[in-house]
Formats: structure tokens, sequence, C-alpha cells
């Protein structure tokens, strides 16, 4: 019985490692594309604005989340551990906040879709025509 249940989990852990990570900004936005060092740099507060010039804001989806942990492994090359302590060092120096975090996907392309400062990330099978991807994280 045991092996029947650890099937399916493997093929979930699989699947969500494949799953496509995209970057987003609202459809109202005028920016087209991000190179990987770009967003790289917003998401770690190394950067405070698009390439245009504007101010971005990024949102992280929850702690804990996969897309989170997969998304920062894909785009810095840190876990979740080398994270937590990025934001410890750039919050004790005072050189940036992290990202606020919301709840899921479709939190974060509702919220990006209606302010065109925001920049998020989603599973690309979120993607609807309120919001724009500039980054295929692979």
């Amino acid at each position: 019985m045991k092996r029947l249940l650890a099937i399916p989990l493997l093929l979930l852990a699989s699947w969500s490692a494949r799953a496509e990570i995209i970057v987003i900004v609202s459809a109202k936005n005028p920016l087209r594309t991000l190179t990987s060092e770009q967003a790289s740099d917003l998401f770690l507060g190394k950067s405070a604005d698009f390439p245009n010039g504007s101010k971005a804001v990024p949102l992280d989806q929850q702690e804990g989340a996969s897309i989170r942990d997969n998304f920062y492994r894909k785009s810095t090359g840190k876990g979740p551990a080398q994270m937590n302590a990025h934001w410890a060092r750039m919050l004790f120096t005072g050189r940036a906040q992290p990202p606020v975090a919301v709840t899921d996907g479709e939190a974060v392309k509702k919220l990006v879709a209606a302010d065109a400062s925001l920049i998020g990330y989603i599973d690309r099978e979120e993607l609807d025509s309120s919001v724009r991807a500039v980054l295929s994280v692979h």
C-alpha cells in the first residue's frame, strides 16, 4: 500500500519541478520583456525600478510554497534558507524590504493586473489577458 501512495507523490513532485514559472506585469505596464538578471535584481531588492525607470514593486507567493522555492532556485540560485539569510542582511543594513507575500498565484495575478507598478510570478497555466508574461524562468 505504501508503494502505491509513493508513486503519485513522486509524480506530483516531478510535475511541480517541471511546471513553468513566468514573471508577470500588468497588461497596462509598457514593459515587454525582462532579462533573468533584471528580474533577479528586482526580487532580491538590488533594484527598485523597471528598466524604463518606473517604480517596480515585487510580490512573492507564500513562504513554503513550492512555486516560491522553485522560482528563487531557478532565478537566483538560492534556496529558502539562503533567501532568509539574504533578507536578514538586507533588512539589517536597511538596503531593502523583502517582497510582500500573498496567498497564491491567483492573488498575485489579481493584484498585478490592477497595478502597473507591481511584478510577480505565477505558473504559466494561470496566465490570462489581464497580465503580461515578461520572462519565463527555467
